[in-house]
C-alpha cells in the first residue's frame, strides 16, 4: 500500500517532487523513477515496483519494458493517448451525500483531474464512494450521453472518463 501511494502520488500528482518529468503521454523511465526515490529517502527495488504493478488491485500502473505511468487520475498534463470508445448503456458513479446537492445543480466535474471517473459497475463504485464516507452511487445514462455526442475513453484499468456529466444524464438513489 505505501509504495502504491507513493507511486501515485509522483506518476499522477507530483513528479517534480522527486526530480522526475512524465513524458507527453504520462511516462518515465523506471529506473529513473527508481533512481530519484531512493535519493529522497524512499528505497524501491525493481522486483517490488513490479510486484506492487502485479498485484494492486486497481490496476493504477502500467508497465511497459522499461518504463512506467499511471493509468488515469492525473492532475499533471498528460495525454493518455485513450481512443474514443461506446460506453455500455450505464455507468456508475460513487460519491458521499455532502457532494449530492452540488452534483444535482453542476452534475459530475473532474474537479483537480483531467476526467469524471466512471465505473462500470455498482460494486467498484461503491467501494469507491467509501473511502470517503457512507457511499451513494450514482447511475449515468451513458448511452444517452454517447447519442448526444459526448465523449468517452476507458483507461487501461477500466475506468471510463468523460469531460463532465451534465445533471440530466445522472440517476439519483431513493
Amino acid at each position: 500500500m505505501k509504495v502504491s501511494k507513493y507511486l501515485s502520488k509522483h506518476l499522477r500528482h507530483q513528479p517534480e517532487r522527486i526530480g522526475i518529468a512524465l513524458d507527453a503521454n504520462g511516462w518515465v523511465a523506471v529506473d529513473e523513477l527508481i533512481r530519484a526515490a531512493g535519493e529522497h529517502g524512499f528505497r524501491i527495488t525493481r522486483a517490488e515496483l513490479d510486484h506492487v504493478v502485479t498485484v494492486n488491485d486497481k490496476r493504477r500502473f502500467t508497465v511497459d519494458g522499461d518504463r512506467i505511468r499511471a493509468n488515469q487520475g492525473h492532475t499533471v498534463t498528460v495525454d493518455l493517448e485513450l481512443p474514443p470508445a461506446e460506453p455500455p448503456a450505464y455507468l456508475y458513479h460513487g460519491t458521499v451525500a455532502r457532494h449530492l446537492d452540488a452534483i444535482r445543480a453542476e452534475g459530475l466535474r473532474p474537479m483537480f483531474r483531467h476526467h469524471v471517473h466512471l465505473s462500470p459497475d455498482r460494486e467498484t463504485a461503491t467501494r469507491v464512494g467509501a473511502r470517503r464516507g457512507r457511499p451513494v452511487v450514482l447511475s449515468v445514462d451513458a448511452e444517452a450521453m454517447h447519442r448526444g455526442g459526448l465523449v468517452f475513453h476507458v483507461s487501461a484499468n477500466g475506468v471510463w472518463l468523460t469531460d463532465a456529466v451534465p445533471p440530466r444524464y445522472l440517476r439519483f438513489p431513493g
